[in-house]
C-alpha cells in the first residue's frame, strides 16, 4: 500500500485553516506625561508618605516602575532638546535653559519623536510646557508664530511658551496666543522694562507670592517672574487654573481623536508645569498637604494623572495604550519664591535616598521617577533595575512602530524596547549625565568629572557636585554618593574617563 505524505496532512491543513488566524496587534496609543521638577521620592510608588499619589502609583502598580530611569539632564531645556532629538544636548550649542523668548532651539527639519510617530500614521499633539524656543529671531507675539511644535512632527499643540516663572505669562495654541486682543499688544523683553507696569522689585506690596531670588521683573496675576511683558491682559493665564486647563486640553484632544480619527493611534505629550515654580494650586489643592505648596500641587499633579487616566477608560484605550509618566529632571525646593517648599518638607525625601537633586551631577539631578503602563504587553506590578534614559525614547518608539531612523539622527538614541517590554533587564550599557559637569554612568559605576564651581548652589541649597576632583562612586553598594573612590579605584577611573572622552568626540551609533 502506497504512503501518500499528502494525504496524511491535507485533512490536518484543512483543519487548522478552518480556525481564525489571531489578529495583528494595532500599534498602541503613547500617552507620554513629562512632569517637571519631580523628584525619585516624590511619589507613593516610590516611598512617600507626606504626600498621597494614587492615581500615578495606579501606573506602577498595572504597568512596570524603573528604578534607574533618567532624565538626559539635570535641567528642564536640555532634558527635552534630548528627549525629542534623541540627541545629548551637550553635543548642541545653545540648549541650556533657555529664556522666554529664545528662537527654536530644534531645526524644522530635524528628526524628532514626533516626526518618527508621524511617519508611522499616528497623530500627535503637545500639551503644555515647551522651553525649547519659538520662531527664528526676534519675535513678534502679536503675529503667526513660525517654527515652534508644528514644524517638529505634532499635528496639534497648546504650549506655554517657556516655563511658568518666565514672561510671557500666556498660552499659545497653534501658532497664536490665545486670547489676544489686536488693541492691546505684547512686548517681551528680557534685557530690561518695556513700560512702566508694576514689577516685585519696585511693587512688592502688589505681591501674593514673594520672591526669594530672581523672579522679581514684571507681576502676572500677583506673581513677579523673569522677565519683563506689556500687554496681553486678556491673554494672560491665571496661574490657579493652569493644571485645570491643560488637563482639559489634553483630553480633549483624546476625545475628539476617537470622535474623529478612530482608525488612527495617537501620541499625546502631556507636559505638565507642575511641580515647577511659582506652585500656585487651585483653591481645591491648597493646604491638601503638609508640605506646603510643593506637596500641594503634587497633589494636584496626581488629580491631572487621574483625569488623563480615566478618558482613556471612558473611551476604552486602556488596554492598547501605552502610558509613561517621568520628570524632566530632579527636584528641587526654594527655587525662587518664598512659598515654604524647604521650610514645611519635614521628614519627605523629594529624591529618596539619592544625592542631589535639580542642577547637581549628583545622581539626584537626573534620576527620576519613570512609570511605564501597557495592560496588552507590560506585566503588572513589576519592577526594573534596567538602565533607562530619556533620550531613548526616539529609537524604542521607532522600534515599537516598525519605523526605521534616518542616517545621522538620533545619534545617541538606543532601543530599549526588550527593556520597556520586561524582556531586558539590563537596558542601555552606558549613559551620560549633564549637569555643571558631564558624568558617565556604566554598570555600577559612576564617574563624575573634574569641575570648578560652588560646591553648594546656595540659592536653592543643592550640591552641584563640583568638588573640584574626578569622583568615582560605586552606586551598587553606595547608591548615595557618600565615598569617591577614584584615590582607590584608578584603572576603572582611566577606562570610564576614557568611554567619556570618546563619547565626547562621537556619537553613540551602537543601537
Amino acid at each position: 500500500m502506497e504512503f501518500s505524505t499528502c494525504a496524511v496532512w491535507r485533512p490536518l491543513i484543512a483543519l487548522l485553516l478552518s480556525f481564525p488566524l489571531p489578529a495583528v496587534a494595532a500599534p498602541p496609543n503613547i500617552v507620554l506625561i513629562y512632569v517637571d521638577d519631580l523628584g525619585y521620592g516624590d511619589l507613593g510608588c516610590t516611598g512617600a508618605t507626606a504626600v498621597a499619589t494614587p492615581h500615578i502609583d495606579r501606573i506602577a502598580e498595572e504597568g512596570c516602575r524603573f528604578t534607574d530611569g533618567h532624565s538626559a539632564a539635570a535641567t528642564c531645556t536640555p532634558s527635552r532638546y534630548s528627549l525629542l532629538t534623541g540627541e545629548y544636548a551637550w553635543r548642541r550649542k545653545g540648549t541650556g535653559i533657555a529664556p522666554g523668548d529664545a528662537a527654536a532651539i530644534i531645526s524644522p527639519d530635524r528628526v524628532t519623536l514626533a516626526t518618527i510617530l508621524q511617519r508611522a500614521g499616528y497623530r500627535s499633539a503637545v500639551v503644555g510646557k515647551w522651553h525649547l524656543g519659538l520662531g527664528s529671531g526676534e519675535l513678534d507675539w502679536n503675529r503667526p508664530i513660525t517654527r515652534g511644535p508644528l514644524d517638529l512632527g505634532f499635528d496639534e499643540s497648546f504650549i506655554i511658551p517657556a516655563t511658568g516663572d518666565r514672561v510671557p505669562c500666556v498660552y499659545v495654541e497653534g501658532r497664536q496666543v490665545v486670547g489676544l486682543d489686536p488693541q492691546d499688544p505684547i512686548q517681551v523683553s528680557f534685557s530690561g522694562p518695556v513700560d512702566d507696569e508694576p514689577t516685585g522689585q519696585s511693587n512688592p506690596e502688589l505681591l501674593k507670592l514673594k520672591w526669594d531670588h530672581g523672579h522679581n521683573a514684571t507681576i502676572v496675576n500677583g506673581i513677579s517672574r523673569i522677565g519683563f511683558m506689556s500687554g496681553g491682559q486678556r491673554a494672560r493665564w491665571v496661574d490657579e487654573d493652569m493644571a485645570d486647563v491643560l488637563t482639559a486640553r489634553a483630553q480633549k484632544f483624546i476625545e475628539q481623536h476617537v470622535s474623529s480619527h478612530h482608525q488612527q493611534p495617537f501620541f499625546l505629550f502631556f507636559s505638565t508645569h507642575d511641580v515647577h515654580v511659582p506652585r500656585v494650586p487651585h483653591p481645591r489643592f491648597a493646604g491638601r498637604t503638609s508640605l506646603g505648596a510643593r506637596g500641594d500641587v503634587i497633589a494636584q499633579l496626581d488629580w491631572c494623572v487621574g483625569q488623563l487616566l480615566a478618558t482613556l477608560e471612558q473611551h476604552r484605550l486602556t488596554r492598547n495604550t501605552l502610558v509613561i509618566l517621568t520628570s524632566d529632571n530632579g527636584p528641587v525646593l526654594n527655587d525662587g519664591y518664598q512659598d515654604e517648599a524647604a521650610e514645611r518638607n519635614g521628614e519627605h525625601r523629594p529624591a529618596g535616598r539619592y544625592r542631589g537633586g535639580k542642577y547637581s551631577s549628583f545622581e539626584a539631578g537626573t534620576r527620576v521617577p519613570l512609570l511605564a503602563r501597557w495592560p496588552a504587553r507590560i506585566p503588572a506590578r513589576t519592577t526594573s533595575d534596567a538602565l533607562f534614559c530619556q533620550i531613548d525614547f526616539l529609537a524604542t518608539f521607532a522600534a515599537l512602530t516598525g519605523e526605521s531612523i534616518p542616517e545621522g539622527c538620533g545619534p545617541d538614541s538606543r532601543n530599549l524596547l526588550p527593556a520597556l517590554l520586561g524582556e531586558d533587564r539590563n537596558g542601555r550599557e552606558h549613559l551620560v549625565q549633564q549637569a555643571g559637569a558631564l558624568s558617565i554612568r556604566k554598570g555600577r559605576w559612576k564617574l563624575i568629572e573634574a569641575a570648578r564651581g560652588p560646591a553648594v548652589n546656595r540659592q536653592v541649597n543643592i550640591e552641584t557636585g563640583n568638588l573640584g576632583e574626578v569622583q568615582l562612586y560605586d552606586l551598587t553598594a553606595d547608591p548615595g554618593e557618600t565615598r569617591n573612590l577614584a584615590a582607590t579605584e584608578p584603572t576603572q577611573v582611566a577606562e570610564l574617563q576614557q568611554l567619556l572622552d570618546q563619547l565626547r568626540n562621537g556619537s553613540d551609533n551602537d543601537r
